[in-house]
């Protein structure tokens, strides 16, 4: 089992990396969108959507308001003549509308909100977790809007940060998993959150924080960062990026346990489905996004 899953990890992660780098950004969204929408078929199998028509629905919401951000620049573009010529025909002021396409960054709030809610819950009540009725509106609304995300901020820090800040995530949240899984096997003894992933270990859990310290000050060495407040703010942003992702694992272990699953589907020989493969990285984008924009404009500075 471990050799099936180091192989499949091993070319997944080459994929990814080439399509990182090689890839447009339209075509690298496009590419994240396809992997988000398998991960959507197995939110809805998961949460029990079984009827054609809802999960028709569902993907129909998704893949529409992936179109609609996608082209929110041009929309804008589209309307300003329009909104122009109201201004001028009914004589009122207005500003640029095309000043508004970075409204979209605000979806960022209410996405880490969401994910330092759903830690805290977890953190302080598992039992709790694993006992939340939600209609099964609701669920499919929280699947929705996590998976919408998560495509919406990991497309937007490619196109706007690079390549090379789109694989230091990646690579973050890998060499998190990693560390956290040798760390748990040679010295875990306190588990993390027993009821709902008895494999977890708060030794484990320290060992991933620790390995998103190394890789920051590997980062900061790389880019050859001065300013000491830029090197303590990327170092805290990784910190607290593998944080979440940690309660972002957990809060899909609750989906799977709820369901009575062990994975969430069979895709991906020795790793299970495609969200067992994202569940981190779901949780981890909005806020390492929402840090690494913050910083750009110079709010920390």
């Amino acid at each position: 089992m471990l050799k099936q899953r180091i192989i499949t990890a091993t070319l997944l992660a080459t994929l990814v990396v080439l399509a990182v780098f090689e890839l447009p950004s339209s075509y690298f969204s496009l590419l994240i969108a396809i992997i988000v929408l398998l991960g959507a078929n197995e939110w809805l199998n998961l949460t029990n959507v079984t009827h054609l028509k809802k999960r028709g629905l569902f993907f129909v919401s998704l893949i529409g308001a992936m179109l609609f951000i996608h082209l929110w620049t041009y929309l804008l573009e589209a309307l300003a003549p329009v909104m122009d010529y109201l201004a001028e025909k009914f004589k009122f002021v207005m500003e640029d509308i095309r000043n508004q396409s970075g409204i979209l960054e605000w979806l960022a709030l209410p996405a880490v909100l969401f994910w330092v809610l759903t830690m805290m819950v977890i953190r302080n009540s598992p039992e709790g977790a694993l006992k939340l009725e939600f209609t099964p509106f609701k669920q499919a609304l929280i699947g929705w809007f996590v998976l919408l995300m998560s495509w919406m901020f990991l497309s937007r820090l490619r196109a706007f940060f690079g390549s090379e800040m789109t694989l230091y995530f990646l690579v973050l949240i890998w060499v998190a998993d990693i560390a956290a899984f040798f760390t748990g096997k040679k010295w875990g003894k306190t588990k993390l959150s027993p009821e709902i992933s008895p494999g977890k270990t708060v030794e484990g859990m320290y060992g991933a924080l620790g390995s998103s310290v190394i890789c920051a000050g590997i980062l900061v060495l790389i880019m050859q960062f001065q300013e000491p407040m830029i090197i303590a703010d990327f170092i805290l942003l990784s910190i607290l990026t593998v944080l979440i992702s940690i309660y972002g694992d957990l809060f899909f272990s609750v989906v799977k346990r709820r369901a009575n699953a062990k994975d969430s589907g069979n895709l991906l020989p020795g790793h299970g489905g495609i969200l067992d493969r994202i569940d981190s990285l779901c949780a981890a984008i909005p806020l390492f996004y929402a840090g690494i924009y913050l910083e750009s404009v110079g709010l920390f500075s």
